[in-house]
């Protein structure tokens, strides 16, 4: 019997994944329990139109990432820390300050956890922060550390 899983079933596949299993182990178990659905004509359709629908979607936010990352890579922030004589602030610049100061500047929400530090960000002067807007559109920003 051919099915349409509805949720992840461990050793036969993810949801909306079209799969043929033995008629009995869908009558007794997928079906009742609601892991599937028989695969007609009809849902094989659906199943089709949401696929699509998923895949537009996709490319929109992955068109809108792309957009994002243009405006955000001319982006220079600065940040004003108290510091002492050897350039060393009292204290440091976070992810979610910056992501902060980005939403602002970009007016987009962007989230502290797509912004990457490799360290701290403790020291006076030019700094590049790596921000991952999709899985494959990332976008370089400026940071400036000014003495306050």
């Amino acid at each position: 019997m051919r099915v349409i899983l509805k949720s992840e079933v461990r050793g036969l596949g993810r949801p909306g994944d079209v799969k043929d299993v033995a008629d009995g182990f869908a009558r007794n178990y997928l079906l009742p329990k609601g892991l599937a659905i028989e695969a007609t004509g009809g849902e094989l359709k659906h199943l089709a139109q949401e696929r699509q629908a998923e895949k537009v979607k996709k490319d929109r936010a992955h068109g809108d990432a792309e957009e994002l990352a243009k405006r955000l890579g001319g982006v220079t922030l600065v940040f004003k820390l108290k510091a002492g004589d050897q350039g060393k602030t009292f204290g440091s610049v976070t992810t979610k300050e910056i992501a902060d100061a980005l939403t602002k500047e970009a007016r987009s929400p962007i989230d502290k956890t797509k912004i990457t530090l490799h360290e701290p960000l403790k020291t006076l002067g030019v700094h590049t922060v790596e921000v991952r807007l999709a899985p494959d559109v990332r976008a370089n920003v400026t940071v400036a550390i000014e003495p306050a």
